[in-house]
């Protein structure tokens, strides 16, 4: 699960508000330098103060954008959302035939079976129900 994920969820926007913060802080910077250097305190202040504004907004729409990224699971939330489901496998086991073909169909599970090799080839298509939840314990 955790190979699986993209390695890194890039959105053309946030890069955007990202080099705008890095432009504010440039500027600031040229502007602390320029009162350093003799310039007018009063015109210098005016250009700090919008620069300043510019800034907490950008951070502002950051955040917010931020907020919708889809983010990286850790392998420690990976293994907290594993545990969460319980023992599936023994809950599996004992389920009736018609709930456990019910939850496979919900899950896109195929099974193919080889009489010649007596094998059974599995595989799982997601995408085929995507967002419709499945209780695999049933209602509770």
């Amino acid at each position: 699960m955790l190979d699986s994920q993209p390695t890194s969820p890039t959105d053309p926007r946030t890069e955007r508000l990202r080099e705008t913060i890095r432009d504010c802080d440039r500027k600031l910077d040229r502007y602390r330098a320029a009162l350093d250097t003799g310039a007018d305190p009063t015109v210098v202040t005016e250009w700090i103060t919008a620069c300043q504004t510019e800034r907490r907004h950008t951070e502002r729409q950051l955040r917010a954008a931020e907020a919708t990224t889809p983010t990286r699971l850790t392998h420690d939330t990976i293994r907290t959302l594993v545990d969460q489901l319980g023992d599936i496998v023994d809950t599996l086991k004992h389920a009736e035939p018609d709930t456990k073909a019910r939850l496979y169909r919900q899950l896109g599970l195929r099974l193919d079976y080889s009489s010649e090799t007596r094998t059974v080839h599995a595989r799982i298509e997601p995408d085929v129900h995507r967002n419709q939840l499945v209780c695999v314990r049933g209602g509770t």
